[in-house]
């Protein structure tokens, strides 16, 4: 029998919480944190809204070497890896290093630096731009750092999938404590709120372009009209749950049950997009029916066609309003990588508290046959929860949480 993945330890960083208990605490009751871009002048640009972590200072939590070595990604993933070590009760030395190992996802969060380095090359009259220069961002956080900083020289590795990468990177999670590693933290982080990762944001047509916080990011919503981008995500300690019990482990939120991925065909091939078949492969994993699933976290891209093909593919395994149905990032955007993490933090969190967290500002349009939870956080027992994510390109992720006993 397959070892089971459970989650004893969570760190957190988004733009409506600092934490768990600041996240959980504005996430349960619908605190929105969109505002205005704040960390460059947005003015020229058609977006100019965003989900941003205010108040975050590094040098309170980190060595002051690390500062000018890292940027605002790294540094909010290894603050979020040392609260996840302390939620979890356990510290690096605890476990052999060689039994730990990190698996993250990675999108857009490397902007920042790549942008700070090519400063560097301009000011020093150089046009050359080195590989390393442009992309060594990219394993900054993902296993590079959190890795050498705890000393966890175990199964590593970097997924990208855009969106769904979060959740690719925790189903690779669990392959390993499958396979026989004690500790695995994954999940994933992105922060690209500067004016190069913007103009790429933009590029890909999906911001919304509205200046309305309350009305900007509304998926499912007849006024629909894009997306909100964020900054944050979440880590997550994974263990074989034998282990975190011998050891004692005082948190153990919920079990990473199943997992499912698809692509999506060919654009004009008039074949049914592939999340279905993602949800379907999931739920089989986890030996449960769609008749088990309490609610769904949903990917909410917040555009037309992406949230009707969303909606058919929760109506076809569940039925006409046949789950409740939510995506609490209206609150705080869509943190690409991160995004799927933290969706992933707030169904364990509702499982233990046995609460649905509301889609805020949405009023759902009637074109769509699903339940969607909005206004007020929905009080409701739940044991399994679905969590799904897509990645632009044709990425299709769902995992299955579970409640322990």
């Amino acid at each position: 029998m397959s070892a089971k993945a459970v989650v004893t330890g969570i760190g957190v960083a988004t733009p409506n919480g600092l934490g768990v208990d600041d996240f959980w605490a504005a996430t349960r009751v619908g605190k929105n944190a969109i505002e205005r871009v704040t960390r460059f002048d947005p003015e020229q640009y058609p977006s100019r809204l965003a989900g941003e972590i205010r108040g975050f200072e590094a040098e309170k939590h980190l060595p002051s070497r690390l500062i000018p070595q890292t940027d605002r990604m790294t540094r909010l993933a290894l603050v979020a890896a040392d609260c996840a070590f302390e939620d979890a009760g356990v510290q690096p030395g605890d476990i052999p290093e060689f039994d730990m190992g990190v698996v993250t996802a990675s999108t857009s969060g490397g902007f920042e630096f790549g942008q700070n380095e090519l400063k560097k090359l301009w000011s020093q009259g150089s046009q050359y731009v080195s590989a390393y220069q442009s992309f060594a961002w990219f394993y900054a956080v993902n296993s590079g750092q959190i890795s050498i900083r705890n000393g966890m020289r175990g199964p590593s590795g970097v997924v990208v999938s855009d969106h769904a990468g979060g959740l690719d990177a925790i189903a690779q999670a669990r392959r390993q404590i499958r396979k026989g590693s004690k500790l695995i933290f994954s999940g994933g982080f992105d922060a690209s709120i500067c004016p190069w990762g913007w103009v790429a944001q933009i590029a890909g047509g999906r911001l919304s372009t509205s200046d309305d916080p309350d009305r900007a990011y509304l998926p499912f919503d007849a006024a629909a009209g894009g997306y909100v981008p964020g900054e944050g995500g979440a880590l997550l300690i994974l263990e074989d749950e034998r282990t975190a019990r011998e050891r004692g482990a005082d948190n153990v939120y919920g079990e990473i049950a199943g997992y499912g991925a698809t692509f999506d065909p060919k654009p004009g091939s008039g074949r049914e997009p592939g999340l279905r078949r993602a949800i379907e492969v999931a739920l089989a994993d986890a030996g449960v029916e769609a008749g088990d699933v309490d609610v769904v976290f949903a990917d909410a891209a917040g555009t037309p066609r992406l949230d009707r093909e969303e909606a058919d593919a929760i109506t076809a395994v569940f039925g006409p309003s046949g789950v409740p149905v939510t995506a609490p990032k209206t609150m705080i955007g869509r943190l690409y990588s991160g995004a799927a993490p933290v969706d992933v933090v707030t169904a364990l969190l509702a499982i233990r508290e046995g609460l649905v967290p509301p889609t805020t500002n949405v009023e759902l349009s009637p074109a769509y046959d699903i339940d969607l939870v909005v206004g007020q956080p929905r009080p409701t027992s739940i044991r399994t929860a679905l969590v799904l994510a897509r990645g632009y390109g044709g990425y299709n992720s769902a995992v299955v949480v579970r409640a322990t006993d």
